[in-house]
């Protein structure tokens, strides 16, 4: 069973740049769709970015284009979300979810009903 760990989160000024790591206990993250979903206090759950099995389709959600990348590593079965250019109303806990059924899959996934397996989530704070 793939199960998301996600890290790197913690407290940055506006404009800092901040790095998030998806990893897995259990089996690997490696080629399957992973996306990355974040929830501020008050509100829904929202995506923010997704990346198909084999990194090369991406998915941005509009408040995060050109400043947040979504990459992967294979070989050490890590994804990651590199954020730049934060700002206030991007703080909010991040959590990594994957397909477990998308290995080698051309297709990525911005739905939250997509995904089967989800990690605890990683707090991203942005003061101003």
């Amino acid at each position: 069973q793939v199960q998301p760990v996600e890290s790197g989160g913690g407290l940055v000024q506006s404009g800092d740049s901040l790095k998030l790591s998806c990893a897995a206990s259990g089996r690997s993250l490696s080629n399957l769709a992973v996306g990355w979903f974040r929830q501020a206090p008050r509100t829904e759950r929202e995506v923010v970015a997704a990346i198909n099995g084999g990194g090369l389709r991406k998915y941005y959600s509009g408040s995060v284009q050109g400043r947040f990348t979504n990459s992967r590593d294979d070989t050490k079965g890590t994804v990651y979300l590199q954020m730049s250019s934060l700002e206030p109303e991007d703080t909010a806990v991040y959590y990594c979810a994957a397909n477990s059924r998308s290995r080698y899959s051309t297709a990525y996934y911005y739905r939250q009903y997509e995904y089967d397996t989800w990690g605890q989530g990683t707090q991203v704070t942005v003061s101003s």
